[in-house]
């Protein structure tokens, strides 16, 4: 397999109708690869990404703010402000880097199931923010199907309020079963 078969023909390579289109489609599924892709999905969308902007300014450079008025006459606040976004990669991309913490709860029973749930009922209330639970499904390894079944199962073991997953009384007493 060729490089650019996961990262896409190099910019430079694109015709221009090509560039707008992937441009605007990395746009476009930046939000998702920010909450729900892996480290790696992420590093290599923001390489693309990049990538496809500086490649569109360098053809393009009068459609954007650089060469259309819109130059700042303080080139001193300009570099500060490119500065400060750099410095907000730099963080953003050491915190991809830092391990995991280990001081969680070790989960109890067997199986990423009891994990999950565990993570549930440790949270303050025994509910998550629906992002928080898909993040701990894949963390403990349980699959988008297997998470499905809690919500479906008689009784159900995890319920949705909203924006938030919660544990319920029979998520509670499976999990003190599996404890045994």
């Amino acid at each position: 397999m060729e490089n650019h078969d996961v990262r896409g023909r190099p910019a430079r390579e694109l015709s221009d109708e090509e560039l707008e289109q992937q441009g605007t489609s990395a746009h476009e599924t930046r939000n998702w690869v920010f909450l729900h892709g892996s480290a790696e999905q992420y590093a290599l969308h923001t390489t693309r990404m990049l990538e496809l902007e500086w490649e569109y300014i360098r053809r393009f450079p009068k459609r954007t703010w650089q060469s259309s008025g819109g130059l700042p006459s303080d080139v001193k606040v300009t570099a500060e402000a490119w500065a400060e976004t750099l410095r907000g990669v730099v963080r953003q991309l050491e915190s991809l880097v830092e391990l995991p913490d280990n001081t969680l709860a070790p989960p109890v029973g067997s199986g990423p199931r009891a994990a999950f749930l565990q993570r549930i009922a440790d949270a303050p209330g025994g509910r998550v923010h629906k992002l928080e639970a898909h993040q701990a499904a894949r963390e403990v390894g349980l699959g988008r199907a297997a998470v499905a079944t809690l919500y479906n199962e008689e009784p159900a073991l995890l319920a949705a309020d909203m924006q938030y997953r919660v544990i319920t009384g029979a998520g509670r007493a499976w999990l003190a079963a599996e404890a045994g």
